[in-house]
């Protein structure tokens, strides 16, 4: 594919969460107690929308939020309170976990990390509400990769697979059924996107790789490992398989039952040669196959890459001809939420995408779907480095501020539209997901 060379903004340098902008805010507002509100509010009893004693009770809130380990960071709840003035909760379940607890125990969660792919599951079956557009303040300022499905030059983007245009907007407020176009509601604000590809072991592997097929390639035999998940699974299989020229496919996000055969007969053959040594679950599975270098080929997130390299591990982030396999994250409120609760979710979503999460996902590879408000938290070096595709102008550090990566370096891929502008395929449900999740447990488990 040829990748998108598309202007990401020029850095305006670093601004640390301690320097918000000082004007009169109602997140301000709403901490300074309600005598402040009562004489700003003269006369209406309330304040954009908030009920004046309502500020004497915030401190009092929490809000549960659930998603996985790499967004649910307490790192970014602490903030938000520090910041907001009521609790935020952050609990971290595995994805393979998360959405069965979307689905059996929403009651038990106020928030919910909910992938694109999730919200085909959790659409029509009353665990979300809807986000009135009105109440959410970044979204002219969002990707319009988001919004309207295109890139910023206009230029359209892949439809294969779960877009994220295509399960954002809902009819109505209670957000049952997704619109075929943009509404005024919303099923989540989106938090965290990027465009994935393989992890390697460049040391270990000793030449260049550069397309999908070397993941299935008899060379790497044994040294090998998927992503266990459906939903992502196949799509990199999918990848590697058409690369190789084994099937060509209509739509590789969503796949006929004959295509789904072909695939994973195939898979399944490759898999009893021996070619792969395991099919990883968890985040920290999947460093620990690529740290040890029992493995050296494998489907990788990038904080898995970026775990692996604070270790002082070589592995590569590695782009492909074929280009990457896209996905996104929202912040959706959960059904049973209403009344005071509902109304710092508003204010909590404003604040989630206003700059110090996206900066807190950048430092692990990750792209706020609002950069510019990242930008505003994040040294020039690191803007230029995380999104800029330039050599680093520093050393660059986790989150954490564990060394990732010496001065001099450039990101694997380049700059962000070079990588999100090269998008192939999204991760995906398909119409055949019943048939397509038991032929590959199947050859999970076969």
């Amino acid at each position: 594919m040829t990748s998108r060379h598309i202007q990401s903004g020029t850095s305006t340098g670093a601004a640390p969460a301690s320097q918000a902008k000082a004007g009169t805010t109602r997140r301000r507002l709403l901490r300074q107690g309600a005598s402040a509100l009562a004489g700003l509010a003269a006369g209406s009893g309330a304040l954009s929308g908030f009920p004046v004693i309502w500020a004497q009770n915030i401190k009092d809130v929490v809000l549960r939020q659930a998603g996985s380990p790499v967004a649910a960071k307490p790192e970014i709840g602490a903030q938000a309170s520090k910041d907001l003035g009521f609790t935020i909760s952050m609990q971290a379940t595995e994805n393979v976990d998360l959405l069965n607890r979307f689905l059996s125990q929403s009651n038990s969660i106020d928030v919910g990390d909910v992938s694109i792919v999730f919200l085909k599951y959790l659409v029509g079956r009353n665990v979300l509400q809807a986000i009135p557009l009105s109440k959410y303040k970044w979204w002219d300022q969002t990707m319009p990769l988001f919004t309207k499905g295109v890139y910023p030059d206009g230029g359209e983007a892949s439809a294969q697979g779960v877009a994220p245009y295509t399960v954002l907007y809902a009819t109505g407020p209670d957000g049952q059924k997704l619109a075929k176009g943009p509404t005024e509601w919303v099923t989540g604000i989106p938090t965290i996107t990027n465009a994935d590809t393989l992890g390697i072991r460049p040391d270990l592997i000793g030449r260049p790789i550069t397309s999908w097929a070397d993941l299935i390639n008899p060379e790497f035999k044994g040294k090998a490992a998927l992503n266990e998940s459906p939903t992502t699974g196949v799509i990199d299989v999918a990848l590697a398989v058409e690369a190789m020229g084994e099937v060509k496919y209509g739509n590789k996000g969503n796949m006929t039952r004959p295509e789904i055969d072909k695939t994973i007969d195939l898979m399944t053959k490759i898999k009893k040669s021996g070619h792969f040594r395991a099919f990883w679950t968890t985040f920290d599975q999947s460093v620990n196959l690529m740290a040890s270098g029992e493995v050296v080929i494998q489907s990788m997130i990038s904080p898995a890459v970026t775990a692996v390299r604070t270790r002082g591990i070589p592995c590569v982030f590695q782009p492909l001809r074929e280009g990457y396999r896209g996905w996104g994250t929202t912040l959706a409120p959960m059904a049973h939420l209403s009344g005071l609760k509902l109304d710092c979710f508003y204010e909590y979503m404003n604040w989630y995408t206003s700059g110090f999460q996206g900066a807190f996902i950048a430092r692990q590879g990750y792209y706020s779907p609002v950069p510019e408000n990242a930008k505003k938290f994040l040294t020039e070096a690191e803007w230029d480095y995380w999104y800029g595709g330039k050599p680093a102008a520093t050393d660059i550090t986790d989150p954490y501020g564990k060394l990732m990566e010496k001065a001099g370096r450039t990101r694997d891929g380049g700059a962000m539209w070079e990588r999100m502008g090269n998008i192939a395929v999204w991760n995906t449900v398909m119409d055949e997901d019943r048939y397509l999740t038991r032929r590959w447990n199947e050859f999970i488990s076969g």
